[in-house]
């Protein structure tokens, strides 16, 4: 395990370059969330054996999340506590290449997604395209679909999880699908079908679009709140969950027993969690602790 500190930089989202393997973008947020900092680090082989800060940019608000283009590898976008979109190019000093401001509270992460109850979609050209609204709560995630365009689903603290049609520019299924807030989602690259939500109750549950009067798995194990889910790239009913209570879970919810592993490797919430594209067993995570932290589960590399 390779560990990167940041002194007072609490992590909220770690992404991989979809681009280069060894390309780590972070969004964090000193004093807790009253300013905000983009950290982009390199590890000094694809493996990752060390890893240094090669681009810090500030921003006036607190950062939740990042997310990588998927077609410069240089551009990155994150969402801040005052409501706006910031493009960043990693190519340029001095970083920042555009504003945008469409919430009227805080972009708690992006995809796009937001705390006003709204998700906006916007193109190439910072044109937006349509904002969509039927939550009756804070939306915490949205994920695209990997398999139909135009297609997203957002998870919020109303309890319901949906899917939306931009096209259309409608809701196309709502479901209830916890008694409580839910925080993250995340759609299996394998089936269309099949979408996995972690919630404040502690849970994830795993759901089949077609039929979603109950979910496939239920898995249970976190202590507190699910603050991210991620479902494993290269095999189709494992996934990784990461939480409040300092630990970063992997599951297989085909298993009747399906916990595989807990890390405990954090002093403080754990926020934000990726899959490395290009390095199958390997998981990148961050903490309120400080660390972003780049290892290989056991029970991954076992596969």
């Amino acid at each position: 395990m390779k560990s990167f500190k940041s002194p007072g930089r609490h992590g909220y989202a770690v992404e991989i370059s979809p681009f280069l393997a060894s390309t780590i973008a972070c969004a964090s947020s000193p004093y807790y969330g009253i300013a905000g900092l983009l950290r982009v680090l390199k590890g000094h082989t694809q493996e990752v054996i060390s890893f240094c800060l090669i681009h810090s940019f500030d921003w006036n608000d607190g950062l939740f999340d990042v997310t990588w283009s998927e077609n410069n590898e240089h551009v990155l976008v994150t969402g801040g506590g005052d409501g706006s979109l910031q493009i960043w190019d990693t190519a340029h000093t001095q970083g920042l290449l555009q504003v945008l401001k469409g919430h009227t509270q805080e972009v708690y992460s992006v995809d796009w997604r937001s705390w006003d109850h709204t998700a906006k979609v916007v193109r190439h050209g910072c044109q937006l395209v349509s904002s969509l609204q039927g939550h009756e709560g804070v939306i915490y995630s949205t994920i695209w679909s990997p398999h139909i365009p135009a297609c997203f689903a957002s998870a919020s603290g109303d309890g319901t999880l949906r899917v939306w049609d931009v096209k259309a520019g409608s809701c196309r299924l709502a479901v209830p699908v916890h008694r409580a807030e839910i925080l993250s989602c995340d759609c299996c690259r394998y089936d269309q079908n099949i979408l996995v939500t972690g919630a404040v109750d502690c849970s994830l549950r795993v759901w089949d679009l077609r039929n979603v009067q109950h979910p496939v798995a239920q898995m249970m194990g976190h202590s507190y709140a699910i603050h991210r889910v991620k479902f494993y790239l290269f095999y189709k009913t494992i996934l990784a969950s990461c939480s409040y209570d300092f630990t970063v879970r992997f599951w297989d919810y085909s298993k009747n027993q399906p916990l595989l592993e807990t890390l405990e490797h954090h002093s403080e919430f754990v926020c934000g969690l990726d899959f490395n594209l290009h390095i199958p067993n390997q998981v990148v995570d961050c903490s309120w602790d400080e660390t972003v932290k780049v290892f290989t589960p056991s029970c991954l590399a076992a596969l």
